[in-house]
């Protein structure tokens, strides 16, 4: 246990090292929830007759999909890249191999540390949001307690499932812009095109938006339903498949 804590623990701290990434995920994440309500408030306090206040349900709602499905999951995918691919990058994974540690070892700290990063700057992102939904409320119908936590645990599988496969595909790859832009296209441009494809029939069951949306506690735009069954399936295969992918190409990655 003594050893298993401290590889994650030098796992967190190399991402926590990278400032340019550290900084640029705030921004994704704590700087676009300000940005968000901010905006809104100021919106809200210069016409107040067209524009709704800047609290309540429906935008603590948005603020939640913009965390788990948008920007902080673009914040996760750059963690999880980083996290994947920074041995490869830096040189440094001959000289771990030449410690006599286990290939799978160095492999399997990777995606919780990515993820436990990505979760710590959301978790703040979150945290911001809960308040101006309240503070900005303005009479509005606010969030329960329920739904705060529904929500809170939907963010947090979003994030640890996009960690995990960006940090299975940049292991497989070994390189950074291979991987943001393969994972980021994916998830941004061509899974949205699917989903709109109704011509794919039960096919678009397999993306990971659409899976995702189903297990959100809010409206999250998808246009067809999938049963929650197959949705949970499929999150877990999205994460489970690159990860397995990664840890093979990493013991069998030459050295």
């Amino acid at each position: 246990m003594t050893v298993a804590m401290q590889m994650f623990s030098a796992e967190v701290l190399k991402l926590r090292r990278n400032r340019g990434l550290m900084a640029f995920t705030f921004l994704l994440t704590v700087g676009v929830v300000v940005l968000y309500f901010g905006y809104s408030a100021l919106r809200h306090a210069s016409n107040p007759s067209q524009y709704g206040a800047a609290g309540g349900l429906v935008d603590f709602q948005h603020a939640v999909r913009l965390l788990g499905m948008y920007f902080g999951g673009l914040a996760a995918i750059l963690i999880g890249t980083e996290a994947g691919t920074a041995d490869l990058a830096s040189g440094v994974f001959r000289d771990l191999v030449t410690t006599g540690r286990s290939r799978l070892a160095l492999f399997a700290f990777r995606a919780p540390a990515a993820a436990f990063v990505s979760i710590a700057f959301t978790t703040v992102a979150f945290a911001l949001s809960v308040a101006a939904t309240f503070q900005f409320a303005d009479g509005l119908s606010t969030p329960t307690v329920g739904v705060i936590l529904q929500s809170y645990g939907w963010m947090v599988l979003a994030n640890a499932v996009l960690a995990c496969l960006a940090v299975g595909v940049g292991s497989l790859t070994g390189s950074r812009g291979l991987t943001l832009t393969g994972v980021i296209g994916w998830q941004t441009i061509v899974s949205q095109l699917l989903l709109n494809a109704g011509s794919l029939g039960s096919v678009r069951d397999l993306l990971l938006p659409a899976s995702l949306g189903q297990l959100a506690p809010m409206p999250a735009g998808i246009p067809f339903t999938v049963s929650t069954g197959a949705a949970i399936a499929v999150v877990v295969g999205w994460a489970a498949v690159p990860a397995a992918v990664g840890a093979w190409r990493t013991r069998a990655q030459d050295a």
